[in-house]
């Protein structure tokens, strides 16, 4: 199965402005993007998030191989 699932998650950068992560699946692999060269920093809410999108890629992963 090749699911192109993709998965944004809320965050600011390291100056307060908004920026995503973006969570999905490559070849059997859960991969994470984050803002580039920025920190991202997360709300308790927005870890979460992060967490049920890591999660449901985790599954889409392990159906993929």
């Amino acid at each position: 199965m090749n699911n192109h699932r993709e998965w944004s998650v809320g965050c600011r950068d390291i100056a307060g402005r908004r920026r995503d992560v973006t969570v999905f699946v490559r070849g059997g692999r859960v991969v994470l993007v984050a803002p580039p060269g920025e920190t991202a920093v997360f709300s308790p809410l927005d870890v979460g998030r992060l967490r049920a999108a890591l999660r449901d890629a985790v599954v889409d992963a392990t159906v993929e191989e």
